[in-house]
C-alpha cells in the first residue's frame, strides 16, 4: 500500500463535481483526506476561476493503474480531451506525489508533478500533507509553500458541502 497525493480541480459546476469525485475517492479507497477547497483564477488561459483541493489516498494501485482509473473517474464527469490542454474542466485530478517515487515517461504520468509549483496545487497539499519532502527538492512541502510567491495571499474557501 503506497500513499498517493493528488490534485482535484473543476471550473465548470466545480462544487458538485469535485464533491462527487471525492464521494468516489471515498468509495474505491476508504478514508481520504482532504483539503479546503480555495477558489483559484485560470492558469494558462483566460477562463472562469477554478475550485482547487488535494487528497491524499492509500492505495494498492501502481501508478499508472491508479492513474487511469483517475482518467475513468473525469471521464464519468464529461471531462473533455479533444480540446485544447489548458481550458475549462469539469473535472481534473493529478497524482502530484506518490510516496517517494520520482516517475517520468510518455503520456501525462509525471511524479513529482511540474504544477507543484503553482499555488493552486501546492497550497491544498502543504495544508494536509506539511510534513511530505518533496522527492527530488528534498523539502517539506511547508516549507515550500511558506517560500512560494503567492504565499500570505487571500484564497477564498469554497464549501462543498
Amino acid at each position: 500500500m503506497e500513499r498517493a497525493y493528488l490534485s482535484l480541480g473543476s471550473n465548470q459546476d466545480p462544487v458538485a463535481n469535485l464533491a462527487s469525485a471525492i464521494a468516489a475517492l471515498r468509495e474505491r479507497f476508504g478514508d481520504v483526506v482532504v483539503s479546503a477547497a480555495y477558489r483559484f483564477p485560470a492558469v494558462g488561459f483566460d477562463g472562469a476561476d477554478f475550485v482547487n483541493l488535494a487528497a491524499i489516498v492509500t492505495t494498492d494501485l501502481a501508478p499508472a493503474e491508479l492513474n487511469a482509473w483517475l482518467h475513468a473517474l473525469e471521464d464519468c464527469h464529461g471531462r473533455r480531451r479533444d480540446v485544447p490542454r489548458f481550458s475549462d474542466r469539469t473535472l481534473d485530478i493529478d497524482i502530484v506525489l506518490y510516496g517517494e517515487r520520482v516517475l517520468s515517461g510518455s503520456g501525462n504520468l509525471q511524479v513529482p508533478r511540474d504544477e507543484l509549483r503553482h499555488a493552486f496545487v501546492l497550497r491544498p497539499l502543504a495544508e494536509i500533507a506539511p510534513d511530505v519532502r518533496h522527492p527530488l527538492a528534498g523539502r517539506r512541502l511547508a516549507e515550500l509553500w511558506r517560500e512560494h510567491a503567492d504565499h500570505g495571499r487571500h484564497f477564498d474557501v469554497v464549501a462543498l458541502a
